[in-house]
């Protein structure tokens, strides 16, 4: 995406922590400039619009939110982090509301803060990279094919190598992968493509009017044919037709189409006369025709005639990221279809679509988007609103337990108490080594001393 060094602001107004977190963040090679106070942090993100902001709430002269605020009425959207000491679900709801990213308490796990800005940055990279893509215009370098990972832009590249020549081409990939897609980018970047450009599913025509449809037919050809009809073939002349599913076709149209490909000359049902068409065919098929020819469902002429220019779609499960910036371009649509507003995926829901291997590719991930936006009736796409199976795989892995969350938010404890829990529980772990514990919680010994207060017991330095 980019490789800039990103630049953090930290708006913290406790020195010793603001320094401690400054030097962790460099360590990361990220820049960091620091603020004590929300109206210096309004000044130097002003200044120097950062690419991602970690925010005290409680600062001197103002909440960390304001500087926020301050940031939105500009008209910048930037990564926004409030770390505050006096945490509670309710401050965390209006933090969130407000246009914050996260929310994080105090005693603050490092490494936490680390994960949480490597995730921040990426999407936010994610994002800007699908803008590219949506404000591109006639020198668009997309091809229409939403991605950026390694398999996608080869592909671009073989796209465009191929729309150089007249060839026929086979374009092989799972149900879902966007072949049609990948047949009109090559249309588009040929020399045809002012001229039609027609998909026909082959798996869709029943066989008694394979030939018709393809070749078209005389008045008189056969019962009901009243009149001339031109085919496929006539229809996309000096265009491109593409034959999705090549490999529903029978046999004997095989053959014909073997002839059109050599001859360049097609024959209507009930004509005398041939007649020559110029029309490039692209072939689409989700099956190994290879394997067909050796069953004998595919003429092996026909095959070794398509397969000298092939191209490989590559399903979703494969191309990594792209599943964010597909994401987003399909909750853009969608939530412009049911004319809602601004949409956003939580981050948990992020993580859901990309631990899903989605067999049904990228027309699965649209049709769980569309879904999402159907039943979420705010602005943040959560994992239930999601399809079941979807979510019934996140909630099968490890690390999901530790997600869930009750009906109502009444039901859910502060973030002081699970915090408590939480540090309580690591000291019973360690047998009290308060030295051990604050390791493993990413503090200081003062810090965890602070926090747990004369209540603590006994425990082993």
């Amino acid at each position: 995406m980019n490789n800039h060094q990103p630049l953090i602001l930290l708006i913290e107004d406790d020195a010793s922590l603001r320094s401690l977190l400054a030097e962790e963040l460099e360590l990361e090679s990220y820049r960091v400039v620091s603020a004590a106070s929300a109206y210096e942090g309004q000044e130097k993100a002003l200044a120097e619009i950062p690419d991602l902001i970690v925010s005290d709430l409680r600062l001197p002269d103002a909440d960390g939110l304001s500087v926020l605020r301050e940031l939105q009425a500009a008209g910048h959207s930037v990564p926004f982090i409030i770390i505050t000491a006096f945490g509670t679900v309710d401050q965390a709801v209006d933090a969130l509301k407000a246009g914050a990213d996260d929310f994080l308490t105090k005693p603050l796990s490092t490494d936490h803060l680390r994960l949480k800005i490597r995730r921040l940055l990426s999407q936010a990279a994610i994002t800007h990279e699908l803008a590219r893509y949506k404000s591109r215009g006639k020198d668009d370098t997309s091809l229409g094919l939403v991605g950026d990972s390694a398999a996608m832009r080869r592909l671009r590249t073989e796209i465009r190598q191929v729309a150089r020549s007249h060839a026929v081409v086979l374009i092989n990939g799972e149900s879902g992968t966007g072949k049609e897609l990948v047949a009109r980018a090559i249309h588009t970047e040929s020399e045809r493509k002012a001229r039609p450009f027609l998909p026909v599913n082959c798996a869709g025509i029943p066989q008694e009017l394979m030939e018709s449809e393809f070749f078209g037919h005389e008045a008189g050809a056969f019962t009901g044919a009243r009149q001339a009809r031109k085919g496929l073939f006539a229809e996309a002349d000096g265009g491109t037709l593409l034959l999705d599913e090549i490999g529903e076709m029978p046999l004997a149209l095989q053959a014909k189409l073997l002839r059109v490909l050599q001859e360049g000359t097609i024959k209507p049902v009930g004509a005398d006369q041939e007649e020559s068409v110029d029309v490039r065919i692209l072939a689409a098929t989700h099956v190994d025709l290879l394997k067909a020819v050796a069953e004998g469902a595919f003429r092996e002429d026909l095959y070794y005639r398509l397969e000298t220019l092939a191209l490989l779609v590559p399903p979703l499960r494969e191309r990594g990221d792209d599943v964010d910036i597909l994401s987003m371009h399909f909750l853009r649509e969608a939530a412009q279809r049911h004319n809602r507003g601004f949409m956003r995926l939580s981050n948990v829901t992020s993580q859901t679509l990309l631990d899903y291997p989605f067999p049904g590719n990228v027309r699965e991930l649209a049709s769980a988007i569309e879904r999402a936006v159907t039943f979420c009736d705010g602005e943040v796409i959560q994992p239930e609103h999601l399809p079941a199976r979807i979510r019934r795989r996140r909630a099968e892995s490890p690390a999901a337990s530790a997600e869930a969350s009750p009906g109502s938010l009444a039901d859910w404890p502060t973030l002081e108490a699970l915090q408590q829990d939480y540090v309580s529980r690591v000291i019973k772990a360690v047998e009290g080594n308060k030295r051990r514990a604050a390791q493993i919680l990413g503090i200081n010994r003062r810090t965890l001393y602070r926090w747990l207060g004369a209540g603590a017991g006994e425990v082993n330095d």
